[in-house]
């Protein structure tokens, strides 16, 4: 795929998930019936416990080849690309949603997440016979959460909880590191979108990203494009968004002012992984890395 100067679309999507909630729900059995209550808290009743299944997301994908017996797995989305094995699954459109292709493969239930599969999604598909379970993030824990949550629904209990735990030792060995730190904590400006301006705010799994690693977001809570004024007055130490040939071609070509940011002046303008950035997915640990690798070089 050919790199654009600025974000696609897709990073976009990615940005408005990370801006909302936390993850999954809870289940019970009636009878046979499995009943399900997704992150969005809707009750999704099942008539047994779910065999084939796929996501409309990449980062849930991510969490069902890693979690799944991927003989289960009957789909991919074109944005699914990790990991290699996923490539071999037949490829659904999620952008729009290609109902006839869902159903040709019949799964038993189909994983999403808030911001990237419109509620009449979900309820068209509901309509056609194909249940849809929403999670939702704002933190790390709520990913491994997740995936907890994905390994009861499909009976992958032991090994979904074995994922989760090991990668929550992960990053309670990497946030100890940054807790006792002395130096001032960086302020980090995470660029989603630069024309109109969105950023990450808050309430996003990035955001707790930073503050594992001693960081702190440059923005407060945020939904809406920011102007450059507002830029001006948060002043990061460091921005995330793109290399810094990419930024000065795109972002800083059209916001020449911003150009008096700390970031810019102290050359700390990095490139993050678009894949570990915009996805919640169990590859959280290695975009923490990565980040820490930026903040800390």
């Amino acid at each position: 795929m050919q790199k654009s100067s600025r974000f696609p679309l897709f990073l976009l999507s990615c940005f408005w998930l990370l801006l909302f909630g936390s993850c999954g729900g809870e289940r019970r059995h009636s009878g046979d019936e499995l009943v399900l209550q997704d992150g969005l808290g809707r009750e999704l009743r099942l008539p047994q416990q779910p065999k084939r299944v796929m996501a409309l997301a990449a980062s849930m994908t991510e969490m069902l080849f890693a979690i799944c017996d991927t003989g289960n797995i009957v789909a991919r989305t074109p944005h699914c690309d990790y990991p290699a094995s996923v490539l071999s699954k037949p490829v659904v459109s999620n952008y729009p949603v290609d109902y006839e292709q869902v159903l040709l493969l019949k799964p038993d239930l189909i994983f999403t997440v808030e911001g990237i599969t419109p509620l009449e999604v979900a309820e068209r598909l509901r309509e056609l016979g194909v249940p849809v379970y929403y999670l939702k993030f704002r933190t790390v824990e709520d990913i491994f959460l997740g995936m907890e949550e994905i390994g009861r629904i499909v009976g992958r209990e032991q090994q979904a909880s074995y994922l989760a735990d090991s990668l929550r030792q992960e990053v309670a060995r990497i946030a100890a590191r940054h807790k006792q730190q002395q130096q001032q904590a960086p302020r980090v400006l995470a660029i989603a979108g630069y024309d109109p301006i969105y950023v990450y705010g808050h309430s996003t799994v990035i955001s707790d990203k930073l503050r594992i690693l001693g960081a702190r977001n440059a923005v407060k809570e945020t939904f809406d494009a920011q102007s450059r004024e507002y830029i001006l007055k948060a002043n990061p130490d460091v921005l995330l968004g793109g290399t810094p040939e990419e930024m000065e071609k795109g972002f800083f070509s059209i916001y020449p002012e911003l150009r008096k940011i700390k970031a810019y002046q102290n050359r700390r303008i990095y490139n993050p992984t678009q894949d570990l950035m915009g996805r919640a997915s169990p590859r959280v640990v290695e975009s923490i890395r990565e980040l820490e690798g930026f903040l800390y070089p």
